[in-house]
């Protein structure tokens, strides 16, 4: 933490030799460590790759299941559609900073697509182009500009030693 120092008045001062300085924390210096925590868990890519491997086989399990399952769910089906390809493309962002949209997207709609197709064949599920079109609602939210996502991938060298 970097420590700022002030006058009586609350002017910052260079130095902190004169017992007048009083030493306080700017309260800027107090979410450093934070921001650092996160900026490192945004930039951990295999991290988010075994996320993005178990939303897969999760979501796969959820779609194909005759069996209700004990977690919340919205009463509306397409809205449980749409956060779950939010979130499979705001991981897919964050494991792969670099991949290009035209490369990500058409991938998880196809993954969408993949889905129905395989519980057009289940007698206890329907193919849903409804469903489909949520998913696709889903990847277009997740490819909005979020905080952190489009730096995850980039080294912040303000910071750093290599900076100088």
């Amino acid at each position: 933490m970097v420590l700022r120092c002030h006058d009586k008045n609350g002017a910052q001062s260079i130095s902190c030799q004169n017992r007048s300085h009083s030493l306080q924390p700017h309260p800027d210096d107090l979410m450093l460590p934070f921001q650092q925590t996160v900026s490192n868990l945004l930039r951990m890519r295999r991290l988010w790759q075994a996320v993005l491997l178990i939303s897969v086989a999760a979501i796969l399990y959820l779609a194909t299941t005759s069996s209700s399952y004990p977690i919340p769910a919205a009463a509306n089906d397409k809205v449980n559609h749409i956060i779950a390809f939010i979130e499979l493309t705001i991981v897919t962002r964050l494991a792969w900073p670099r991949l290009s949209a035209f490369w990500y997207a058409p991938a998880l709609l196809g993954f969408g697509l993949a889905l129905e197709a395989v519980q057009a064949n289940l007698p206890y599920r329907d193919f849903s182009l409804a469903d489909v079109l949520a998913d696709a609602l889903g990847i277009a939210i997740g490819m909005l500009p979020w905080p952190g996502i489009r730096n995850a991938g980039e080294v912040d060298l303000r910071n750093s030693p290599d900076s100088v």
